[in-house]
Protein backbone atom coordinates (compact mmCIF):
# COMPACT_ATOMS: atom_id res chain seq x y z
CA UNK A 1 0.00 0.00 0.00
CA UNK A 2 2.85 2.66 0.55
CA UNK A 3 4.33 1.62 -2.20
CA UNK A 4 1.17 2.85 -4.81
CA UNK A 5 0.44 5.81 -2.46
CA UNK A 6 4.27 6.66 -3.69
CA UNK A 7 3.74 5.63 -6.86
CA UNK A 8 0.43 7.89 -7.17
CA UNK A 9 2.62 10.64 -5.77
CA UNK A 10 4.84 11.11 -8.59
CA UNK A 11 3.82 13.01 -11.37
CA UNK A 12 2.87 11.29 -14.64
CA UNK A 13 5.23 13.12 -16.76
CA UNK A 14 8.27 11.77 -14.78
CA UNK A 15 7.40 8.54 -14.99
CA UNK A 16 6.57 8.82 -18.73
CA UNK A 17 10.12 10.55 -18.92
CA UNK A 18 11.25 7.52 -17.01
CA UNK A 19 9.90 4.98 -18.96
CA UNK A 20 11.93 6.40 -22.12
CA UNK A 21 14.85 6.72 -20.80
CA UNK A 22 14.95 3.06 -19.76
CA UNK A 23 14.03 1.91 -23.43
CA UNK A 24 16.46 3.91 -24.89
CA UNK A 25 19.28 2.62 -22.77
CA UNK A 26 18.42 -0.53 -23.78
CA UNK A 27 18.56 0.32 -27.39
CA UNK A 28 21.95 1.80 -26.78
CA UNK A 29 23.38 -1.56 -24.89
CA UNK A 30 22.36 -3.32 -28.06
CA UNK A 31 24.10 -1.04 -30.40
CA UNK A 32 27.09 -1.47 -28.26
CA UNK A 33 27.14 -5.04 -28.04
CA UNK A 34 26.32 -5.23 -31.83
CA UNK A 35 29.01 -2.68 -33.05
CA UNK A 36 31.88 -5.51 -33.76
CA UNK A 37 29.92 -7.47 -35.96
CA UNK A 38 29.08 -4.80 -38.17
CA UNK A 39 32.32 -4.54 -39.84
CA UNK A 40 31.68 -8.36 -40.99
CA UNK A 41 28.53 -7.17 -42.87
CA UNK A 42 29.28 -3.80 -44.05
CA UNK A 43 32.11 -4.63 -46.60
CA UNK A 44 30.34 -7.49 -48.39
CA UNK A 45 27.00 -5.15 -48.55
CA UNK A 46 28.91 -2.31 -49.94
CA UNK A 47 30.42 -4.55 -52.58
CA UNK A 48 27.18 -5.75 -53.52
CA UNK A 49 24.94 -2.67 -53.85
CA UNK A 50 28.24 -0.95 -56.04
CA UNK A 51 27.93 -3.99 -58.07
CA UNK A 52 24.63 -4.07 -59.00
CA UNK A 53 24.40 -0.26 -59.43
CA UNK A 54 27.51 -0.76 -61.99
CA UNK A 55 25.43 -3.83 -63.79
CA UNK A 56 22.34 -1.69 -63.79
CA UNK A 57 24.29 1.18 -65.47
CA UNK A 58 25.89 -0.21 -67.93
CA UNK A 59 22.77 -2.12 -68.79
CA UNK A 60 21.02 0.86 -69.24
CA UNK A 61 23.86 2.74 -71.20
CA UNK A 62 23.46 -0.72 -73.77
CA UNK A 63 19.61 -0.73 -73.97
CA UNK A 64 19.56 2.81 -74.56
CA UNK A 65 22.53 2.51 -77.28
CA UNK A 66 20.64 -0.57 -78.76
CA UNK A 67 17.20 1.32 -79.15
CA UNK A 68 19.03 4.69 -80.78
CA UNK A 69 20.45 2.00 -83.59
CA UNK A 70 17.21 0.22 -84.16
CA UNK A 71 15.28 3.38 -84.52
CA UNK A 72 18.24 4.94 -86.94
CA UNK A 73 17.69 1.52 -88.60
CA UNK A 74 13.81 1.59 -88.69
CA UNK A 75 13.89 5.37 -90.25
CA UNK A 76 16.28 3.88 -92.80
CA UNK A 77 14.95 0.65 -94.15
CA UNK A 78 10.92 2.63 -93.47
CA UNK A 79 10.34 1.88 -97.14
CA UNK A 80 11.43 -2.40 -96.44
CA UNK A 81 10.18 -3.17 -93.39
CA UNK A 82 6.95 -3.36 -91.85
CA UNK A 83 5.25 -1.94 -88.89
CA UNK A 84 5.13 -5.01 -86.75
CA UNK A 85 8.74 -5.83 -87.45
CA UNK A 86 9.97 -1.88 -86.29
CA UNK A 87 7.47 -2.26 -83.35
CA UNK A 88 9.02 -5.55 -82.57
CA UNK A 89 12.49 -4.57 -82.75
CA UNK A 90 12.51 -0.96 -80.77
CA UNK A 91 10.15 -2.92 -78.43
CA UNK A 92 13.00 -5.96 -77.67
CA UNK A 93 15.58 -3.43 -77.86
CA UNK A 94 13.63 -1.70 -74.50
CA UNK A 95 13.40 -4.83 -72.54
CA UNK A 96 17.32 -5.14 -72.59
CA UNK A 97 17.96 -2.81 -69.81
CA UNK A 98 16.08 -5.27 -67.60
CA UNK A 99 17.60 -8.48 -68.74
CA UNK A 100 19.33 -8.73 -64.86
CA UNK A 101 18.11 -12.69 -64.21
CA UNK A 102 21.57 -14.22 -65.24
CA UNK A 103 20.73 -17.86 -63.83
CA UNK A 104 17.95 -17.82 -66.60
CA UNK A 105 20.82 -16.96 -69.17
CA UNK A 106 23.07 -19.74 -67.67
CA UNK A 107 19.51 -22.30 -68.07
CA UNK A 108 19.10 -21.53 -71.52
CA UNK A 109 23.07 -21.63 -71.94
CA UNK A 110 22.80 -25.65 -70.40
CA UNK A 111 19.67 -26.54 -72.02
CA UNK A 112 20.03 -29.70 -74.31
CA UNK A 113 20.78 -28.80 -77.69
CA UNK A 114 19.37 -30.49 -81.20
CA UNK A 115 20.99 -32.76 -83.26
CA UNK A 116 23.72 -31.49 -85.63
CA UNK A 117 21.99 -30.24 -88.89
CA UNK A 118 24.09 -32.04 -91.18
CA UNK A 119 26.12 -34.87 -90.28
CA UNK A 120 29.51 -35.61 -91.63
CA UNK A 121 30.85 -38.26 -92.67
CA UNK A 122 27.11 -39.59 -93.36
CA UNK A 123 26.05 -40.57 -96.75
CA UNK A 124 23.37 -40.98 -98.05
CA UNK A 125 22.21 -42.51 -101.62
CA UNK A 126 20.87 -38.93 -104.13
CA UNK A 127 17.26 -40.09 -103.98
CA UNK A 128 16.87 -41.76 -100.61
CA UNK A 129 14.08 -42.57 -99.72
CA UNK A 130 13.48 -44.16 -103.20
CA UNK A 131 11.80 -47.63 -101.56
CA UNK A 132 9.61 -46.25 -98.66
CA UNK A 133 9.53 -48.63 -96.45
CA UNK A 134 9.33 -47.91 -92.66
CA UNK A 135 10.58 -50.06 -89.50
CA UNK A 136 10.51 -49.69 -86.25
CA UNK A 137 12.36 -52.16 -83.86
CA UNK A 138 11.67 -52.03 -80.08
CA UNK A 139 11.00 -48.56 -80.28
CA UNK A 140 10.55 -46.01 -77.32
CA UNK A 141 9.75 -42.67 -76.81
CA UNK A 142 9.73 -40.18 -73.44
CA UNK A 143 9.06 -36.49 -73.43
CA UNK A 144 10.88 -35.78 -70.79
CA UNK A 145 13.48 -38.24 -68.90
CA UNK A 146 11.34 -39.38 -65.71
CA UNK A 147 7.87 -39.26 -67.31
CA UNK A 148 5.51 -42.20 -68.30
CA UNK A 149 6.66 -43.49 -72.23
CA UNK A 150 4.74 -41.88 -74.56
CA UNK A 151 5.80 -44.74 -77.30
CA UNK A 152 7.18 -48.30 -75.64
CA UNK A 153 7.93 -51.63 -77.41
CA UNK A 154 6.68 -49.90 -81.04
CA UNK A 155 7.91 -53.11 -83.24
CA UNK A 156 6.31 -52.55 -87.29
CA UNK A 157 6.93 -52.91 -90.46
CA UNK A 158 5.82 -50.98 -93.21
CA UNK A 159 6.00 -51.46 -96.61
CA UNK A 160 6.45 -49.75 -99.85
CA UNK A 161 3.15 -48.33 -101.19
CA UNK A 162 1.58 -48.99 -98.18
CA UNK A 163 -1.37 -47.07 -96.96
CA UNK A 164 -1.72 -46.85 -93.06
CA UNK A 165 -4.12 -45.55 -90.98
CA UNK A 166 -3.40 -44.69 -87.11
CA UNK A 167 -6.18 -44.38 -84.70
CA UNK A 168 -6.97 -44.61 -81.36
CA UNK A 169 -8.08 -42.38 -77.92
CA UNK A 170 -6.66 -38.84 -77.42
CA UNK A 171 -3.43 -39.15 -75.86
CA UNK A 172 -2.87 -42.82 -77.15
CA UNK A 173 0.71 -41.87 -78.88
CA UNK A 174 -0.64 -41.18 -82.20
CA UNK A 175 0.84 -37.62 -83.14
CA UNK A 176 4.07 -38.92 -80.74
CA UNK A 177 4.70 -41.51 -83.68
CA UNK A 178 5.05 -38.31 -86.09
CA UNK A 179 7.34 -36.44 -83.73
CA UNK A 180 9.68 -39.43 -83.81
CA UNK A 181 9.75 -40.17 -87.23
CA UNK A 182 10.76 -36.26 -87.49
CA UNK A 183 13.27 -36.72 -84.48
CA UNK A 184 11.36 -33.66 -82.88
CA UNK A 185 11.97 -36.10 -80.24
CA UNK A 186 14.78 -37.97 -79.86
CA UNK A 187 13.86 -41.87 -79.39
CA UNK A 188 14.91 -43.32 -75.36
CA UNK A 189 15.15 -47.05 -77.12
CA UNK A 190 14.79 -48.31 -79.82
CA UNK A 191 15.44 -47.28 -83.43
CA UNK A 192 13.14 -46.36 -86.81
CA UNK A 193 14.99 -47.42 -90.45
CA UNK A 194 13.24 -46.09 -93.39
CA UNK A 195 14.52 -48.00 -96.57
CA UNK A 196 16.72 -49.34 -94.21
CA UNK A 197 18.82 -46.22 -93.01
CA UNK A 198 18.53 -45.62 -88.83
CA UNK A 199 17.06 -41.90 -89.18
CA UNK A 200 19.42 -41.53 -85.77
CA UNK A 201 22.36 -41.74 -87.96
CA UNK A 202 21.93 -39.14 -90.47
CA UNK A 203 21.63 -35.50 -89.94
CA UNK A 204 18.09 -33.80 -89.12
CA UNK A 205 18.19 -31.76 -92.64
CA UNK A 206 18.66 -34.87 -94.19
CA UNK A 207 15.96 -36.84 -92.76
CA UNK A 208 13.53 -33.93 -92.64
CA UNK A 209 14.26 -33.14 -96.10
CA UNK A 210 13.02 -36.07 -97.63
CA UNK A 211 10.09 -37.18 -95.96
CA UNK A 212 7.15 -34.96 -96.04
CA UNK A 213 4.10 -33.91 -93.48
CA UNK A 214 1.12 -32.26 -93.51
CA UNK A 215 0.15 -30.98 -90.16
CA UNK A 216 -3.03 -30.33 -88.41
CA UNK A 217 -2.46 -26.89 -87.83
CA UNK A 218 -1.26 -25.10 -91.65
CA UNK A 219 1.93 -23.19 -91.25
CA UNK A 220 1.75 -19.89 -93.67
CA UNK A 221 4.69 -17.31 -93.96
CA UNK A 222 4.11 -13.77 -94.19
CA UNK A 223 5.06 -13.01 -97.53
CA UNK A 224 3.89 -14.48 -101.44
CA UNK A 225 1.72 -17.43 -102.39
CA UNK A 226 4.82 -18.06 -104.57
CA UNK A 227 7.37 -18.27 -101.49
CA UNK A 228 4.85 -20.36 -99.62
CA UNK A 229 4.89 -22.92 -101.81
CA UNK A 230 8.63 -22.81 -102.88
CA UNK A 231 10.23 -20.87 -100.28
CA UNK A 232 14.06 -22.37 -102.11
CA UNK A 233 13.31 -21.44 -105.82
CA UNK A 234 13.44 -24.85 -106.75
CA UNK A 235 10.23 -24.98 -109.04
CA UNK A 236 9.28 -23.36 -111.88
CA UNK A 237 6.26 -21.37 -112.11
CA UNK A 238 4.43 -24.27 -114.57
CA UNK A 239 5.57 -26.42 -111.83
CA UNK A 240 3.84 -24.50 -109.12
CA UNK A 241 0.67 -23.91 -111.29
CA UNK A 242 -0.12 -27.31 -111.82
CA UNK A 243 0.79 -28.24 -107.91
CA UNK A 244 -2.16 -25.80 -107.14
CA UNK A 245 -4.24 -27.05 -109.71
CA UNK A 246 -3.71 -30.68 -108.31
CA UNK A 247 -4.27 -29.25 -104.51
CA UNK A 248 -7.79 -27.66 -105.93
CA UNK A 249 -6.46 -24.28 -105.61
CA UNK A 250 -5.61 -23.35 -109.45
CA UNK A 251 -8.81 -21.32 -109.81
CA UNK A 252 -8.90 -19.55 -106.56
CA UNK A 253 -5.03 -18.45 -107.52
CA UNK A 254 -5.70 -17.16 -110.91
CA UNK A 255 -8.47 -15.03 -109.66
CA UNK A 256 -6.51 -13.29 -107.68
CA UNK A 257 -5.10 -9.43 -109.07
CA UNK A 258 -1.53 -10.89 -108.06
CA UNK A 259 -1.47 -14.44 -108.83
CA UNK A 260 1.52 -16.46 -107.07
CA UNK A 261 2.44 -12.82 -105.84
CA UNK A 262 -0.80 -12.37 -103.72
CA UNK A 263 0.48 -11.46 -100.35
CA UNK A 264 -0.36 -13.49 -97.28
CA UNK A 265 -0.51 -12.10 -93.50
CA UNK A 266 1.37 -14.01 -90.65
CA UNK A 267 -0.03 -17.26 -90.63
CA UNK A 268 -1.97 -16.96 -93.44
CA UNK A 269 -4.83 -14.79 -91.52
CA UNK A 270 -6.28 -13.53 -95.19
CA UNK A 271 -6.82 -17.02 -95.77
CA UNK A 272 -9.75 -18.77 -95.05
CA UNK A 273 -8.35 -22.36 -93.06
CA UNK A 274 -9.29 -24.90 -95.87
CA UNK A 275 -7.21 -22.59 -98.18
CA UNK A 276 -4.41 -22.51 -95.96
CA UNK A 277 -4.40 -26.64 -95.83
CA UNK A 278 -4.95 -26.80 -99.36
CA UNK A 279 -1.75 -24.81 -100.15
CA UNK A 280 0.11 -26.85 -97.45
CA UNK A 281 -1.14 -29.97 -99.72
CA UNK A 282 0.22 -28.14 -102.97
CA UNK A 283 3.46 -27.88 -101.08
CA UNK A 284 3.49 -31.58 -99.97
CA UNK A 285 2.75 -31.91 -104.70
CA UNK A 286 5.70 -29.98 -104.91
CA UNK A 287 8.25 -32.16 -102.77
CA UNK A 288 6.17 -35.59 -103.78
CA UNK A 289 8.76 -37.38 -101.46
CA UNK A 290 8.07 -41.38 -101.12
CA UNK A 291 6.88 -40.87 -97.72
CA UNK A 292 4.11 -38.72 -96.63
CA UNK A 293 2.65 -38.47 -92.97
CA UNK A 294 -0.74 -36.96 -92.55
CA UNK A 295 -0.91 -35.73 -88.73
CA UNK A 296 -4.59 -35.17 -88.40
CA UNK A 297 -4.60 -32.88 -91.53
CA UNK A 298 -8.25 -32.31 -92.08
CA UNK A 299 -9.16 -32.43 -88.17
CA UNK A 300 -10.57 -28.74 -88.50
CA UNK A 301 -11.51 -28.42 -91.94
CA UNK A 302 -15.43 -28.44 -93.60
CA UNK A 303 -16.15 -32.06 -94.90
CA UNK A 304 -15.85 -30.03 -98.55
CA UNK A 305 -11.84 -29.86 -97.67
CA UNK A 306 -11.41 -33.07 -96.28
CA UNK A 307 -13.31 -35.16 -99.32
CA UNK A 308 -10.91 -32.94 -101.95
CA UNK A 309 -7.68 -33.44 -99.79
CA UNK A 310 -8.50 -37.49 -99.52
CA UNK A 311 -9.09 -37.68 -103.17
CA UNK A 312 -5.63 -35.95 -103.81
CA UNK A 313 -3.71 -37.96 -102.01
CA UNK A 314 -5.46 -41.37 -103.07
CA UNK A 315 -4.97 -40.26 -106.98
CA UNK A 316 -1.28 -38.30 -106.54
CA UNK A 317 0.32 -39.78 -104.02
CA UNK A 318 -0.80 -43.86 -104.98
CA UNK A 319 2.69 -44.66 -105.42
CA UNK A 320 4.18 -43.31 -102.47
CA UNK A 321 3.93 -44.80 -98.12
CA UNK A 322 1.29 -42.94 -96.27
CA UNK A 323 0.88 -42.71 -92.54
CA UNK A 324 -2.26 -40.76 -91.54
CA UNK A 325 -3.24 -40.03 -88.54
CA UNK A 326 -6.94 -40.12 -88.73
CA UNK A 327 -9.95 -38.79 -86.57
CA UNK A 328 -12.38 -39.72 -89.07
CA UNK A 329 -12.27 -43.23 -89.28
CA UNK A 330 -14.18 -42.91 -92.81
CA UNK A 331 -11.23 -41.78 -94.43
CA UNK A 332 -9.04 -44.78 -94.26
CA UNK A 333 -11.86 -47.55 -94.19
CA UNK A 334 -10.02 -48.17 -97.61
CA UNK A 335 -6.53 -48.34 -96.73
CA UNK A 336 -4.08 -51.02 -96.73
CA UNK A 337 -3.92 -51.97 -92.86
CA UNK A 338 -5.21 -49.85 -89.49
CA UNK A 339 -2.85 -49.25 -86.46
CA UNK A 340 -5.23 -48.90 -83.06
CA UNK A 341 -2.80 -47.76 -80.36
CA UNK A 342 -3.89 -46.97 -76.74
CA UNK A 343 -1.34 -45.86 -73.97
CA UNK A 344 1.85 -45.16 -76.47
CA UNK A 345 1.65 -49.01 -77.69
CA UNK A 346 0.28 -50.71 -80.43
CA UNK A 347 -3.05 -53.03 -79.76
CA UNK A 348 -4.42 -53.92 -83.09
CA UNK A 349 -2.89 -53.88 -86.56
CA UNK A 350 -4.49 -55.32 -89.64
CA UNK A 351 -6.62 -54.70 -92.61
CA UNK A 352 -9.73 -52.47 -91.78
CA UNK A 353 -12.03 -55.52 -92.69
CA UNK A 354 -10.05 -58.02 -90.53
CA UNK A 355 -10.58 -55.84 -87.88
CA UNK A 356 -13.93 -55.49 -87.73
CA UNK A 357 -14.55 -59.10 -88.22
CA UNK A 358 -12.44 -59.34 -84.79
CA UNK A 359 -14.45 -57.08 -83.25
CA UNK A 360 -12.21 -55.43 -80.84
CA UNK A 361 -11.19 -51.79 -80.07
CA UNK A 362 -11.63 -50.74 -83.74
CA UNK A 363 -14.75 -52.32 -84.21
CA UNK A 364 -15.72 -50.40 -81.42
CA UNK A 365 -14.87 -47.17 -82.88
CA UNK A 366 -16.52 -48.08 -85.73
CA UNK A 367 -19.84 -48.58 -84.23
CA UNK A 368 -19.41 -45.34 -82.32
CA UNK A 369 -18.67 -43.85 -85.14
CA UNK A 370 -21.72 -45.12 -86.91
CA UNK A 371 -20.15 -47.10 -89.56
CA UNK A 372 -20.97 -50.70 -88.96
Amino acid sequence: KEIDAIDCMIPDGLKMMLGYLFKLLEVCIIVLLATPFTGLVLLPLTYYFVSVRWLAVNLEFLGNLLVLAAAILSVRGRDELSPGIVGLAVTHSLQVTGILSWIRVKEYDNTPKEAPWILEGSVLPAAWPTIGTIQFEDYGLQYRKGLDWALKDISINIQNREKVGIVGRTGAGKSSLALGMFRILEAAKGQIFIDGINIAQIGLHDLRSRITIIPQDPVLFSGSLRMNLDPFDAFSDEDLWKALDLAHLGSFVSALPQKLNHQCCEGGENLSLGQRQLLCLARALLRKTRILVLDEATAAVDLETDQLIQSTIRTQFDDCTVLTIAHRLNTIMDYSRVMVMDRGTVIEMDSPSQLICLQGHFYQMCVEAGLV
